[in-house]
């Protein structure tokens, strides 16, 4: 007679295994923007090309670029005068963009459009007498962009204890803006703090957290609760694909991890697992993706499903210097 151990693994073994593919996944339309920009300015202008920062958060892009010659920098005053200098998808402070023109560097600003309007909007706030409380993490690439709009007026709210740390006192006119790339619930979880601390806080006339973010965390909802195991691709310093891994276990998965490629899979997550779900932060190329699929179906994981929640169509266009030449007619 078997025993119940023995009996439980088998019953494990029995079990289907499959996969979940959230859809949508990986890169938004304001990554394959700047990892264009990138292409399209290597081939007009060769290598060495300069980037400021990364281009997105992702080591695989990142690295690709660095075997055809590309070159990431902390700050502009690194790049030899006269160069040509790429600025992230994260976007810049007013002052990087001045120091880049004291050096006569040649710009092409791959900056998401979504952050852009962000940046509109600090500045409009800003003239307009507002105190500005940017819901974002501290030290993060587009929140130093941001808040370098308007300095002076700018309060970063990272967390709750952001909200605590606020003074009690910060005049009559008060907005909220936020980081495009932040979990939706906490981001709202955070604002709801604000409200009751400031009862006369305006909302910002659009939502700042960006679509992509929002469709690959509702898609994430959608299959967390049947998963016993969610992997999401993507980067440490990738905020929105850090925030799909907290949105996983808060939505139900019983386990999650986020890599940067399929080897950093430890195997041991698989055991006792019937059902992996599998996802991609917004600056992940797909075949990271099709490299995870790969390694799951090889441990047996060949049902792959994808599940998908929202369809995207947003494209935008490359900066004006990069873009095609119009034909005469």
């Amino acid at each position: 007679m078997e025993s119940p151990l023995t009996q439980s693994v088998a019953a494990d073994a029995e079990k289907p295994k499959k996969v979940l593919l959230a859809a949508p996944r990986g890169y938004c339309a304001g990554v394959d923007r700047a990892v264009e920009t990138v292409e399209k300015a290597l081939a007009k202008h060769g290598a060495p090309l300069y980037v400021r920062k990364q281009i997105v958060h992702n080591r695989h892009v990142v690295e690709t670029f660095e075997e055809q010659g590309v070159i990431f920098v902390d700050e502009a005053d690194e790049v030899p005068e006269g160069s040509n200098l790429v600025f992230s998808a994260h976007g810049i402070a007013p002052t990087v963009r001045e120091q880049s023109k004291q050096l006569n560097l040649s710009t092409f600003d791959a900056t998401c459009p979504l952050v852009t309007k962000v940046h509109g909007e600090v500045k409009r706030f800003a003239r307009d007498g507002f105190q500005i409380l940017l819901v974002g993490h501290e030290g993060h690439e587009e929140v130093e962009g941001t808040a370098g709009e308007a300095p002076d007026v700018v309060h970063l709210v990272d967390g709750v204890e952001g909200v605590e740390a606020l003074p009690a006192d910060l005049g009559d006119k008060l907005v909220w803006l936020s980081q495009t790339t932040l979990s939706v619930d906490e981001t709202y979880e955070i604002v709801k703090l604000l409200r009751e601390k400031f009862p006369h806080l305006q909302d910002p006339p659009s939502d700042d957290i960006c679509y992509a973010t929002q469709n690959r965390q509702v898609a994430v909802k959608e299959i967390a609760p049947q998963c016993d195991l969610m992997i999401v691709v993507g980067s440490q310093n990738s905020s929105n694909s850090k925030r799909l891994v907290e949105v996983a276990l808060q939505a139900g998965a019983k386990d999650a991890h986020l890599v940067d490629f399929a080897r950093e899979i430890d195997l041991a997550w698989l055991d006792g697992v019937s059902t992996v779900g599998v996802t991609s932060g917004a600056s992940v190329p797909e075949i990271l993706v099709r490299g995870v699929i790969d390694l799951l179906a090889e441990h047996g994981f060949n049902d792959v499903s994808e599940v998908t929640t929202a369809t995207e169509t947003v494209v935008f266009s490359l900066p004006r210097e990069l873009r095609p030449a119009r034909v005469k007619k």
